[in-house]
């Protein structure tokens, strides 16, 4: 049980030394930064690959007795049709009021969003995209002082990947928010003038006993902090290169985690977004067919959550539904089919 009142102000969490300093402004808001913080910061020379920068967030948790959860499934079908947060295992705790949730400790969870900012044509902003590793450590607490130490700690791993606690800022505001059934209080991370992600206290607005830390970041934004290379070359790799629209290559990306997954295009539910995120690529985008771009993709997913399609089925599954309106394609769909399946036999 929950021993004392929630706060109502992050401030009261954070429990931060003389090395940093606050500064107040108006409507509530604060901004807390290193006293250090002129040392200029130099991006590490010798990026990680995506397994290797897991490999080191995944020690970093392990070190402080943290398990890692299993991923859950893409198809959510409660408030949303798709997994959009790892902190919808809470869901049970924070907005039914029930004794249990259904991950906990570290979660590297696989996210599908549409709310990415997006340009005045309508193009993705840069460090923006439509599906994202959500690095995550979602905890139920019984008290508000064990938010103190899963920051401390985070602090800790940032600096173990090479983001040092002089270049960061810590920022929020202090009030209480609540969303339909849930109150919480937020606090934000930048490294330099870079979002990087947050820490929150959740709780049950009708009984503040139901309580929980959601600590949130994203896979490809630390690895933008740490190495401030060009998005585009971080999110798609050499696919960057190739003359094709980074929407597009997004949306690839995207299906292939969702068909991978095995959601597969349809009118409406999970299948429609599916769809909807591939009537973004048009059926002359990629003339030679998707399988380099989804073979790339489905071996990133691969990482974090296992798929349960492999990629010869999955790029089948995609090129078809690009190329679904496209008239002059259908003749070509049966050897699709059968390049498909050789691809399936030379990989079994």
């Amino acid at each position: 049980m929950l021993t004392a009142d929630p706060p109502s102000s992050p401030l009261d969490l954070l429990g931060l030394g003389r090395k940093w300093e606050i500064e107040h402004g108006a409507a509530g808001r604060f901004e807390i930064r290193h006293r250090d913080r002129g040392t200029p910061y130099r991006p590490t020379t010798r990026p990680l690959q995506w397994g290797g920068l897991l490999q080191q967030l995944d020690s970093g948790f392990r070190a402080a007795g943290v398990t890692r959860a299993r991923p859950l499934p893409m198809r959510w079908g409660r408030d949303t049709e798709l997994t959009i947060s790892a902190v919808q295992a809470l869901d049970p705790l924070l907005k039914d009021g029930k004794p249990y949730v259904f991950r906990r400790g570290y979660l590297p969870q696989p996210v599908v969003r549409l709310t990415g900012e997006r340009d005045h044509v309508g193009a993705l902003g840069e460090g923006f995209l439509t599906s994202f590793v959500n690095i995550s450590r979602i905890e139920p607490v019984t008290r508000p002082a064990e938010f103190t130490g899963i920051f401390d700690h985070w602090l800790t791993l940032l600096s173990g990947i090479g983001l040092h606690a002089r270049h960061l800022t810590i920022h929020g505001r202090n009030a209480v928010w609540q969303r339909r059934e849930v109150c919480g209080l937020t606090v934000h991370f930048r490294h330099l003038e870079l979002p990087i992600g947050d820490i929150v206290l959740l709780w049950n607005a009708a009984d503040p006993s139901c309580m929980a830390v959601d600590l949130g970041s994203g896979l490809e934004r630390l690895a933008w902090a740490r190495t401030r290379r060009p998005w585009r070359e971080l999110a798609f790799g050499r696919f960057a290169t190739a003359g094709v629209a980074a929407d597009v290559l997004d949306a690839v990306r995207t299906a292939t985690l969702l068909v991978g997954s095995g959601i597969a295009p349809a009118v409406r539910g999970a299948g429609g977004v599916l769809r909807r995120i591939l009537s973004a690529v048009p059926a002359d985008a990629a003339p030679l067919g998707v399988s380099a771009l989804v073979r790339s993709s489905h071996a990133f997913w691969n990482l974090t959550s296992p798929m349960a399609l492999p990629w010869p089925e999955v790029a089948f599954v995609i090129e078809r539904e690009i190329h679904r309106h496209d008239v002059t394609s259908a003749m070509s769909l049966p050897y699709l089919g059968r390049a498909g399946a050789t691809e399936r036999e030379a990989t079994t």
